[in-house]
């Protein structure tokens, strides 16, 4: 411990306000960085901190009201006496010195002018641990060369958040931790791919056209993919596993109320189609795009209906019938066939192709995820029939962008999404919500999301709702605030003992070889790959 640099000695503080260091003499000011890790010593326990706030003070309020003009002679002389830093700290976590005693949350703070020094290495090991097969290394920290890893198996148990603006590589951050995922095997996934970048290759967001490989070609066999576009899929050179198609008879009424806006229904919407279901069951959307003015008229005398509702219902769905991949019966259930795979533990990337509305994701991400809810609910009250093992369901992470489409505080309480979020975890189904928006995300919602990986943000409310239900939340949203806008997140919750501000792992060839794949391919072995495509389609 004392071979540490000693950065200060803490004169003020609260446990719920924080510290207050006072940075010793010979320390530069600029030497310290907001999201620095750092420990405290007291008598009794170690602290570790991180520091919230960069001060400039003075003993002296003359000094400041006549300050010396650039003599560098009165600078040197104020310097650390009549002119000093401080530093805000945040405790994060506390270690009894009886070392037999693991880290707990802080329930004190230290004593004054308890000294604060720099962490080491073997402190960023001592908090979040080395990277094995329970844990996974998500960055470094800024001003060190040492793993931060998160546990995957506190990850998988709850729903969890990646967030930031655009542009500052939400889909790294989400393929980083999708990799870590399956490659410990803690739990299938499901990928709603709306723009193709998880499944196969994908352009860098900092490089231009550098492509870099996708889950499929990094796990092979593992990851499977599905898609609703399966030409363009196959013309870019993608393995796609099954053509996914929707039949008609498989949109049911809680899918078309999620296209409200999309669709711009009326508040009657629903309940015309449930007044449809109602009288012709899974045929109602069928049989509704095939009416005449005249079986309007009929079916509106016959069930009190408003007969220019259903018209007008009619003519917005008609939207929906046209999405070529909505067939009034598919020849084959790919959607039954993607849940099979999930349940026996396969991964899945579903690639959207042309079809990236918002109306296509909504409608399909709705269909298939509602099926899964059924299926792991059975799954799950069988297992607890029977205490069987083999009949206990699969952990399953659902990975959707565009998360406040589908979580809203309009639209949270009736979509499957806003169920999961809120009470599939007792199911072994959580989220992995992808957006730049997290102020449009359900307050009740951002609550249950268990970890937060956290890019730079900018729009107060947006950072506001990413400390919901974080204590010490106001503390940090000044180190939130700083990050660059390439390569460095915050990463706090369910998964890591403690928030911390990471340089992001390189997603390269050190990373692929690291996940068991060689590096990118070569462009004859590219070239190659399409025209083996080509001949085959």
């Amino acid at each position: 411990m004392e071979l540490r640099t000693r950065i200060g000695v803490i004169t003020s503080g609260s446990l719920v306000d924080g510290l207050a260091a006072r940075l010793d003499g010979g320390r530069q000011i600029e030497d310290l960085r907001v999201g620095q890790f750092v420990v405290v010593r007291g008598e009794r326990n170690e602290f570790f901190a991180m520091v919230t706030d960069v001060v400039l003070d003075s003993t002296n309020k003359k000094v400041l009201a006549d300050p010396p003009d650039g003599d560098l002679f009165f600078h040197e002389v104020l310097a650390g006496t009549s002119t000093y830093g401080t530093v805000e700290l945040r405790p994060m976590l506390m270690l009894p010195r009886d070392l037999n005693e693991g880290l707990r949350p802080p329930k004190t703070v230290p004593p004054h002018f308890a000294p604060v020094l720099e962490a080491d290495e073997s402190d960023i090991t001592r908090v979040f641990g080395t990277e094995d097969e329970g844990r996974f290394e998500i960055g470094r920290p800024l001003d060190m060369d040492v793993p931060v890893c998160i546990d995957l198996g506190r990850l998988v148990e709850r729903s969890n958040g990646v967030f930031g603006k655009s542009g500052t590589g939400k889909s790294f951050l989400t393929r980083l931790l999708l990799c870590g995922v399956i490659k410990a095997g803690k739990a299938a996934n499901l990928i709603f791919d709306m723009h193709s970048e998880y499944g196969w290759d994908a352009t860098t967001e900092d490089r231009g056209m550098v492509f870099v490989k996708g889950l499929s070609q990094l796990f092979q066999s593992k990851v499977q993919i599905y898609s609703l576009d399966p030409e363009t899929s196959r013309k870019r050179g993608v393995r796609v596993d099954a053509d996914v198609m929707i039949g008609l008879d498989q949109i049911e009424v809680e899918d078309i109320a999620l296209l409200q806006d999309e669709l711009n229904l009326t508040g009657t919407a629903a309940e015309t189609a449930a007044l449809l279901v109602d009288r012709y069951h899974d045929r109602w959307l069928k049989t509704l795009l095939t009416m005449d003015t005249e079986a309007i008229k009929a079916f509106a005398e016959e069930t009190s209906a408003h007969a220019g509702a259903v018209t007008a219902l009619k003519r917005k769905l008609e939207q929906v019938a046209r999405l070529s991949f909505v067939h009034e019966k598919p020849p084959t259930d790919a959607i039954e066939r993607l849940i099979e795979n999930l349940a026996q533990g396969k991964h899945i990337v579903l690639e959207f192709g042309r079809h990236s509305s918002t109306l296509a994701y909504m409608l399909v991400a709705n269909i298939i995820t509602r099926r899964i809810h059924r299926r792991w609910v059975d799954q799950t009250q069988r297992f607890l029939n029977t205490k069987k093992e083999s009949d206990r369901p699969q952990p399953l992470m659902i990975t959707i962008e565009e998360a406040h489409k589908f979580l809203n505080p309009q639209v949270a309480k009736q979509t499957i999404f806003g169920t999961i979020a809120r009470e599939m975890r007792k199911y072994s189904v959580t989220l992995l919500v992808v957006d730049q928006r997290p102020s449009s995300i359900d307050s009740e919602v951002l609550s249950q999301i268990g970890t937060r990986v956290t890019a730079l943000l900018n729009d107060d409310k947006d950072i506001d709702a990413v400390f919901t239900g974080v204590s010490g939340g106001a503390q940090l949203r000044s180190v939130l605030s700083t990050l660059d806008t390439r390569q460095q997140a915050m990463v706090l919750g369910h998964a890591v003992p403690m928030p911390v501000v990471v340089r992001t792992r390189s997603y390269d060839e050190d990373f692929y070889r690291a996940m068991g794949a060689r590096g990118v391919d070569t462009p004859a072995e590219r070239r190659q790959a399409f025209d083996e495509v080509e001949d085959l389609f």
